[in-house]
């Protein structure tokens, strides 16, 4: 049970990514081109956040764990989260879930992983 306070960041995060799913489209500029650009790139910061507490957790829920692995876990569930999210979005009105927000949101955990593993 003590293991569990470690997952409640991560847990919080996914609810906060779970609560805009849920919310009807917006937009932030007129042109199609620059909420395009603002709203992939929010999904590369959340997912680029998700990743970095899912690899807390997962470090302080199994210590010793070899830093890679750690680090596949923690990419394997921001991906499993984003498809599910995705899916979610699909039962939203005005909301759309697809394949390529998936890459992209992988694409901000993967990122993360790189800076973490090569900076």
């Amino acid at each position: 049970m003590k293991k569990f306070i470690y997952w409640i960041p991560s847990v919080v995060w996914m609810c906060i990514i779970f609560f805009f799913s849920t919310r009807t489209r917006i937009q932030v500029a007129d042109t199609y081109t620059v909420n395009f650009i603002f709203f992939k790139t929010l999904h590369v910061i959340e997912y680029a956040v998700l990743f970095l507490l899912n690899a807390r957790a997962f470090r302080l829920t199994y210590p010793g764990t070899p830093g890679s692995t750690l680090y596949v876990a923690s990419f394997l569930a921001a991906v499993g989260f984003a498809l599910t999210d995705e899916l979610h979005q699909t039962f939203v009105p005005t909301r759309e879930g697809r394949l390529r927000d998936v890459i992209i949101d992988a694409g901000g955990a993967w990122l993360t992983w790189m800076g973490l593993t090569y900076i």
